[in-house]
């Protein structure tokens, strides 16, 4: 695993960076978005990709 693929997620709502994951960056261009669990705001919440 190469840190080239590694990308943070950021709950949409306490705007912590609370988790990270793999991504092809040749296959998705576009910004990934998942839900997840934010054990900040104790709910499943939307994380976006940041930069």
């Amino acid at each position: 695993m190469s840190q080239d693929r590694l990308t943070k997620l950021e709950c949409t709502e306490c705007k912590r960076v609370t988790s990270h994951t793999f991504k092809n960056k040749k296959k998705l261009q576009t910004r990934l978005e998942l839900k997840k669990f934010c054990k900040w705001c104790k709910k499943h919440t939307p994380h976006k990709e940041t930069k």
